[in-house]
């Protein structure tokens, strides 16, 4: 198939907006990358995408939605963030995976990130939202969670409010236990799941998937590890990575883990991704495992090899999150360390915040 260069990004675009301020920002965006102003630009981009966000724009936020991840690609890979531009870019490429970029326009920073997002495209596993699309849940899923003595201490904790606790505590009898559970949901169905499915469907979805996916030690279900927690009340990420704790990553340890730049990790990474097959027909040596490092494209279909010490992030964008919380994103950090455990939660007043406003059951209606 032939390729198609990418122009200075759908000029004609802005015909499709129909909400009076989307051309405007639109304009500003290409404006701001045309003078070369990329933390502005990435401002009107988290602007514009609120804005089209909004109810009624739903056509112009499908049709922008290529553009702007390939302007934030530019404005991430030209501040040096070059994970954060790969992303972008190929988020781009799902979308567009034939466009080219023009290296006459854009910068060699913005063409080398282009172009590692492109390979890496044809090599990574699914993501973690591509994975949950596909997902068929097991069979015996429904049967996981009987409401028996144990329900409470299940995946429904990370919903049950205190006074919810405090309650089923206080329930021994068996066919009560059956009762609460059943009012529990009931007081829920006000709560929309997602593609159809009702809050409940849904809840019991994610448990499922996360006990597929997430789990790292047989003796615990991937749905009550802190990703399993995370994945329930958010559902996937708008992406997800994972690379080694460079210094000052780790709170609880001063020294830090390694010394190594997160850049030279991703060109590492890519080497030893691209080319052990293509040359050497079988997985890399041990020197080229010590030259190599593991780049920050995250996550795929199963859950990433624990076993050693790194920091894993979940990228939640403004779309993804509860309504209450005014965050634009939130990220969800989880350090593995020996002697500290696997994937462990870092607790920040974002992440806080929008665990508490996920888990809120609807206000309770008037007598």
């Amino acid at each position: 198939m032939k390729r198609t260069a990418l122009p200075l990004l759908l000029l004609s675009c802005t015909a499709l907006l129909h909400a009076q301020t989307l051309p405007e920002l639109f304009g500003r965006v290409k404006s701001e990358v045309k003078s070369e102003s990329w933390a502005a630009a990435l401002k009107t981009l988290d602007a514009l995408e609120t804005e089209a966000a909004k109810p009624g724009n739903e056509s112009a936020q499908k049709q922008l939605s290529g553009p702007l991840a390939f302007y934030r690609g530019v404005c991430s890979a030209n501040l040096g963030k070059a994970d954060e531009a790969m992303v972008s870019f190929a988020a781009f490429l799902k979308l567009q995976p034939n466009a080219t970029i023009d290296s006459a326009i854009y910068s060699r920073k913005a063409v080398a990130a282009f172009e590692k997002a492109r390979t890496a495209a044809a090599e990574r596993a699914p993501s973690l939202g591509e994975a949950y699309k596909e997902f068929q849940p097991p069979a015996d899923a429904k049967n996981r969670d009987l409401p028996d003595q144990f329900w409470g201490d299940g995946p429904a904790r990370w919903i049950l409010t205190d006074s919810e606790k405090a309650a089923w505590s206080a329930v021994t009898e068996p066919n009560a236990r059956v009762a609460f559970v059943e009012e529990f949901w009931t007081a829920r169905a006000t709560l929309s799941g997602a593609d159809g499915r009702t809050y409940r469907q849904e809840f019991e979805r994610r448990v499922a998937f996360a006990d597929a996916n997430l789990a790292v030690d047989p003796e615990q279900r991937g749905s009550m590890t802190d990703r399993g927690m995370v994945f329930i009340l958010l559902g996937p990420p708008t992406y997800a990575g994972r690379k080694p704790m460079r210094t000052g990553d780790d709170a609880f340890d001063n020294a830090g883990m390694s010394t190594i730049g997160s850049q030279d990790q991703a060109n590492a990474e890519k080497a030893l991704k691209a080319n052990s097959q293509a040359k050497y027909g079988h997985a890399p040596s041990s020197g080229q495992m010590a030259a190599s490092g593991v780049p920050f494209i995250g996550p795929g279909l199963r859950a990433v090899n624990a076993s050693a010490d790194g920091l894993e992030v979940w990228h939640y964008r403004k779309e993804l999150l509860p309504k209450k919380v005014p965050y634009l994103q939130v990220d969800f950090e989880f350090v593995t360390k020996k002697g500290y455990g696997v994937n462990v939660l870092q607790r920040s007043a974002e992440s806080v915040n929008t665990m508490t406003a996920a888990s809120e059951p609807p206000p309770a209606k008037s007598p």
